[in-house]
């Protein structure tokens, strides 16, 4: 019975480059990932800058912070957007022309920002860099499988997803920076020059590789009729939302409920910026050993964790231990979602490791969303990372789901993968 990482060896050989990896030297292929991750760094950079320079944003366009808050919303909306639309849209192109197109395109998106005139114009200029976000992700994460040996494509996808863990512990607090010193807007023009110097890195070093020009779109979106696509996406949606409802008032729990200064809030947030660099590693090691196990002791123990942090917060000792290992959990969660989510969409690999962000955007918006929930219901600070425990309890329901329909098709003979030149592979 083949196991996931040969299924989605199988798939990878399938729909990506012809050239095989032993072509290509070690340092070509590291450096080629490199300059995949500098995208992801840019990309992380611009979607969390805003939160750190929301109040100097306010200022400087006239508006109150909730209102400016709106600008951290639209952004995660034209993630939501673009994932699924840019992907199916693309797939027959030739991948790396791609990967120059959507950096491009995220950098006019970043200029915009940095320009407007207000608050209308931002609005619309934040929708529009978040666009190709997911898109970036699944084209990047599909050439960087395509380029090493099968039992390493955990690792190359994780790799780029290193840029942006990467981005949370050093590029948001140095953008933040500028912003402060130098005004907001220079924050945003950081991100043009990230963006630019990774079309010059991809345009460098990046080996060339050939869309699908059989690919339909109709073809592309019958992912979203499979059921174990679908069901992924629920976990990552309802499950990795436990995250986002504690990260979202971590400040409130740092000084309300473990009784610290303002000023320690950065230093947190930057352990929890370092656990998800290394849980960004980890989970491409486990999901090259076992996928669907790493995807499921991760959810579990990311509810146990958030649950243990609702318990100790006020011990700013347990709080510190607990986030950063809430960040690794979390960390690893994130590789494996997308690792199956190109195990599961078929042909359609680059759609699914898009949606991937789709799913983790909307788990922000949720998480966010019921953790001010128990907090205007009088509950405390405490109360979010409560009921991040709760949802990642809940996803596990559609992973046992998924868990189920797995094993009656692993029963079942292997279907026979056709490339696209029609011959059938495994």
């Amino acid at each position: 019975m083949p196991t996931d990482s040969e299924l989605l060896a199988q798939r990878v050989s399938a729909v990506s480059s012809p050239a095989s990896p032993p072509s290509l030297s070690t340092v070509r292929v590291v450096v080629a990932v490199v300059a995949l991750a500098l995208g992801g760094f840019a990309i992380g950079t611009t979607e969390f800058v805003t939160m750190g320079v929301l109040p100097d944003i306010a200022d400087g366009v006239g508006v109150d912070i909730p209102s400016a808050g709106h600008l951290i919303s639209v952004y995660a909306l034209g993630v939501v957007v673009g994932a699924p639309v840019i992907a199916a849209l693309s797939a027959r192109l030739p991948r790396r022309a791609l990967l120059v197109g959507l950096m491009g395109a995220f950098l006019l998106g970043n200029v915009l920002t940095a320009v407007a005139p207000g608050y209308p114009t931002l609005l619309a200029a934040r929708f529009l860099s978040g666009l190709p976000h997911g898109a970036y992700f699944g084209v990047a994460s599909l050439v960087a499988a395509s380029l090493v040996a099968p039992h390493l494509r955990g690792r190359a996808v994780s790799s780029v997803l290193l840029g942006l863990a990467a981005a949370m512990l050093t590029g948001v607090p140095a953008a933040t920076w500028l912003g402060q010193q130098f005004g907001w807007r220079s924050a945003y023009w950081t991100v043009v020059l990230l963006a630019a110097v990774t079309v010059a890195a991809v345009l460098a070093v990046v080996p060339s590789s050939p869309g699908r020009p059989e690919a339909t779109v109709r073809g592309e979106l019958q992912a979203l009729r499979r059921p174990q696509v679908l069901l992924t996406l629920g976990v990552g949606i309802v499950g990795f939302g436990g995250m986002f409802a504690l990260y979202s008032y971590i400040a409130p729990v740092i000084t309300d409920v473990a009784g610290l200064s303002r000023g320690t809030v950065p230093l947190i947030l930057l352990v929890y910026g370092a656990g998800g660099v290394i849980g960004t590693a980890l989970g491409g090691r486990l999901a090259d050993l076992a996928l669907f196990g790493s995807l499921v002791a991760a959810l579990v123990a990311l509810g146990v964790l958030l649950a243990l942090v609702a318990l100790t917060a006020s011990s700013p000792a347990a709080l510190v231990v607990g986030v950063f290992l809430v960040s690794v959990g979390a960390s690893v969660l994130a590789v494996c979602l997308q690792m199956r989510l190109m195990e599961t969409a078929g042909d359609a690999q680059m759609l699914g490791a898009a949606l991937n962000h789709s799913a983790l955007n909307l788990a922000n918006a949720l998480g966010a969303w019921l953790g001010g929930l128990v907090i205007a219901a009088g509950l405390g600070f405490r109360a979010p990372s409560a009921v991040g425990a709760g949802l990642a309890a809940a996803g596990l329901v559609p992973l046992a789901v998924s868990a189920v329909l797995r094993r009656r098709e692993t029963a079942a003979p292997v279907a026979a993968v056709p490339t696209p030149s029609g011959v059938p592979v495994g």
